[in-house]
């Protein structure tokens, strides 16, 4: 380490001390805005520990359903380049079996001060509420309600977070059964990502994560065939970005409850973008793919380190800029017409 990076390295240590990084999601108290994305290290309570030991403000577990998945063939994930493309298909021994997990890892992370955020998924809504109300006796600090799966379907085809009808049935009905916080986890790929919003919110969503993964597909040049078994798959991380911050920007305008806003951040400056619009906090997931299980504190200290050298004093102060600011560069004329135009289009 050189001179320079000794003085950038003092200067990050400084400010994450200085800044506030503190949030509330669904009357949860988070003291990192960093949330362990669900899937990334399974449900076993060691794993879930290290993430919150490593920097990890909540620790989402892996999704599980009413009854146990195999999920998909390998290959199942690959890093394509400009990002992973995974089809797991939620294997998972059911919800049942996950409770005792749940719940020794919920003890573990009640030490440390870290919230833990079930996960549930199902193929009806009925299916939902089942799982809702076992792993409830866990006793997590919320569940994550995962109507987005892209590798799973309902049984009517489609996802329940494709509509806003199915997606609030899914939301009533895990209302119902549990008074816990319930978080909704929406889809990137839906024509009107605000309006879904609403209506879970209607529905009695206490807070939003956006976004889940985007459907996509690889294929091998060679033989022509798909090359994850599933087919296609869901794309993560930079590529997953872009269309991540825009999800939130959307839904931050249409509803107001809090957004853990997940895809595509990698860096402490992609977790100021995604704050800048709208998000609560922020899903980490692929980063510790790239990163190691040191990604929570790096984004962290690069998080702290550019609102103190930016003049803010916390998250506060940031979140929703898309909402207030020009685009940048934006110039206040518009261009002129093409001539072709000018001509009335002859």
């Amino acid at each position: 380490m050189d001179a320079s990076q000794k003085r950038s390295a003092l200067m990050c240590a400084h400010a994450s001390g200085s800044a506030d990084l503190s949030c509330l999601v669904a009357g949860i108290r988070l003291a990192s805005p960093l949330v362990l994305a669900s899937g990334i290290w399974g449900t076993s309570p060691s794993l879930l520990e290290r993430a919150a030991r490593s920097g990890a403000g909540a620790v989402t577990a892996k999704t599980c359903t009413p009854a146990a998945r195999r999920g998909h063939r390998n290959p199942t994930a690959i890093d394509w380049g400009y990002g992973l493309i995974n089809a797991m298909g939620l294997p998972n021994p059911g919800a049942e079996e996950e409770v005792a997990l749940l719940r020794e890892a919920a003890r573990r992370l009640a030490a440390l001060g870290v919230p833990l955020i079930a996960s549930i998924s199902a193929d009806t809504a009925e299916g939902f509420a089942e799982a809702a109300a076992i792993v409830a006796r866990a006793q997590p600090a919320a569940i994550e309600v995962n109507i987005s799966c892209p590798n799973v379907r309902s049984e009517h085809g489609e996802m329940f977070a494709s509509s806003a009808e199915a997606a609030a049935e899914v939301t009533a009905r895990v209302r119902d059964a549990t008074s816990l916080p319930c978080i909704v986890k929406l889809a990137p790929n839906v024509p009107d990502i605000a309006a879904i919003a609403r209506a879970v919110v209607d529905a009695g969503a206490d807070a939003i994560t956006a976004i889940n993964t985007m459907p996509g597909m690889l294929v091998d040049a060679e033989s022509g065939a798909p090359v994850l078994a599933n087919g296609t798959g869901g794309i993560s991380g930079p590529a997953l970005k872009p269309i991540a911050l825009r999800c939130v920007h959307e839904i931050a305008a249409a509803v107001d409850v809090p957004i853990i806003g997940t895809g595509g951040v990698l860096t402490g400056v992609d977790a100021v973008e995604m704050v800048s619009a709208g998000a609560t906090c922020v899903g980490i997931g692929s980063a510790v793919f790239y990163r190691g299980e040191q990604a929570f504190s790096l984004i962290r200290e690069e998080l702290a380190c550019w609102l103190s050298a930016h003049g803010f004093g916390g998250l506060d102060d940031i979140r929703g800029r898309t909402h207030r600011t020009p685009p940048a560069g934006a110039v206040s004329t518009l261009p002129p017409f093409p001539t072709w135009e000018a001509r009335g289009g002859r």
